[in-house]
């Protein structure tokens, strides 16, 4: 009976110092961060709330004329002036926030859900299957990316549901290539053999064979590919193709405050730098975790 019971003490305890293992190392692992990676996870983690939290964190609404002086320079009331239509520059900086980066998560998420699915699927499946995606991947890829999107965009209109369907299938396509590149390297080896003579399921082998050994460079890929389509996105918003006012975009906050940087306003330049910010800060994370993953920097 003792036995037994110290068993099943055993058993009980096991779970909990395997959470405290996995937090300890997640620890140890923050504290060897680079300090480039740590400034970009604290940028990603400022804009991830102003984006989350933006009614509570702005000081006005996010197309709230507040200002009969349009282009009213920096105060106590507006921090950073306002607009062109009196709008308080720093609470459309901040709901910017939301609509450019959720925006973008969203596009980029739906394309890696389907070039990457895609493109697995591609690697394990017929040849003839196989050809036809990678045939319709090329002829997409073939025409350049931003000429392709203000056409589809001129065609469709600029809705915020046309925006993210025709970015994430432009850029499912280069997803598409590299998921299929990863995997083909992945479904030659002698394990996926053993599974396909032990029967298993086409769904068992990419779940549990293929997917685990192709997510780390597919997740770096996420990083590299959201920073693609935000810049499209503020660069369609720029020309006047992307998100439509009254809703808050930094690339359109450029386009309207441009001419202002003429006359010494360096206003124009804070969604530019909101974009430039977030960008580096995101490759910064990029780099660090893809050393990670590849073993070449395990110390710090």
């Amino acid at each position: 009976m003792t036995f037994q019971a110290n068993r099943q003490s055993d058993a009980d305890a096991s779970p909990i110092r395997y959470r405290r293992s996995r937090l300890l190392s997640f620890r140890d692992s923050l504290r060897k961060t680079p300090l480039s990676a740590r400034i970009g996870l604290v940028v990603i983690a400022l804009y991830v709330t102003m984006a989350v939290f933006a009614p509570l964190l702005a000081p006005f609404g996010e197309a709230d004329v507040v200002s009969s002086e349009p282009f009213a320079p920096w105060g106590i009331v507006h921090l950073l002036g306002t607009d062109q239509m009196g709008r308080d520059v720093l609470s459309r900086l901040i709901y910017g926030a939301r609509n450019s980066v959720g925006i973008a998560f969203i596009t980029t998420s739906l394309a890696f859900v389907v070039g990457a699915g895609l493109g697995i699927f591609s690697a394990i499946s017929s040849p003839w299957f196989d050809n036809v995606l990678s045939v319709v991947a090329d002829t997409l890829m073939a025409i350049p990316q931003l000429i392709f999107a203000l056409i589809l965009l001129a065609l469709f209109g600029s809705s915020i549901t046309s925006i993210v369907l025709i970015i994430a299938m432009l850029n499912a396509t280069q997803i598409f290539r590299l998921s299929r590149l990863l995997a083909r390297n992945v479904v030659v080896m002698e394990y996926i053999e053993a599974a396909y003579l032990r029967a298993e399921s086409t769904w068992w082998i990419i779940t549990k064979e293929v997917l685990p050994n192709v997510l780390p460079t597919l997740l770096a890929e996420f990083g590299l590919r959201f920073c693609f389509v935000f810049l499209t996105i503020s660069a369609l918003s720029f020309l006047g193709l992307g998100i439509q006012p009254p809703s808050a975009d930094w690339g359109t906050m450029v386009r309207e405050s441009a001419t202002f940087i003429s006359y010494g306003n360096i206003t124009p330049l804070l969604p530019a730098a909101a974009i430039a910010i977030l960008t580096v800060s995101i490759n910064f994370v990029i780099d660090w975790f893809l050393d990670v993953t590849s073993g070449l920097r395990n110390d710090g």
